[in-house]
């Protein structure tokens, strides 16, 4: 009998590279939806993003391998610069019916999630991994309703 392998989350921040005005920014953020929920059915993923002009916040999960090949392409994409890893570890998906969910832009809570963004000590990166955590279960969940 094979052992299915651990299932990981990875969670990061990144500074936002898009430009344009708003109206332009959410249809360039709609395409990466499109795509990227399109990548990672087949690759097995799940996963959560929120962005605001400045940044974004995203949560993958899934097998490690499957997981670290996407953010590979994250970290390649023009469109993200500055990223800082809060969090890979082994876990529990948070969003297992997702393969991308979007909570959408932040701009009123821009404060809380500069605050993570800008978080980049070794010593604190836990603590903001939660709490970039409890931001996307907070703004899916009150998004639900408009998403289904």
């Amino acid at each position: 009998m094979k052992k299915t392998p651990p299932l990981v989350r990875l969670v990061y921040v990144s500074r936002n590279r898009l430009s344009g005005d708003a109206a332009t920014m959410e249809r360039e953020v709609a395409n990466i939806l499109a795509v990227s929920r399109r990548n990672n059915v087949r690759a097995g993923v799940t996963g959560a993003l929120l962005f605001n002009a400045d940044c974004f916040a995203q949560t993958l999960e899934g097998r490690r391998d499957a997981v670290e090949a996407v953010f590979e392409r994250i970290q390649c994409d023009p469109r993200h610069s500055d990223t800082v890893v809060l969090q890979l570890e082994q876990a529990v998906p948070a969003f297992a019916d997702w393969s991308m969910a979007y909570g959408g832009r932040l701009d009123d809570e821009r404060a809380r999630f500069d605050r993570l963004s800008n978080d980049a000590d070794q010593a604190t990166r836990g603590a903001a991994a939660d709490s970039v955590l409890a931001l996307l279960r907070s703004v899916v969940s009150r998004a639900l309703p408009a998403l289904g």
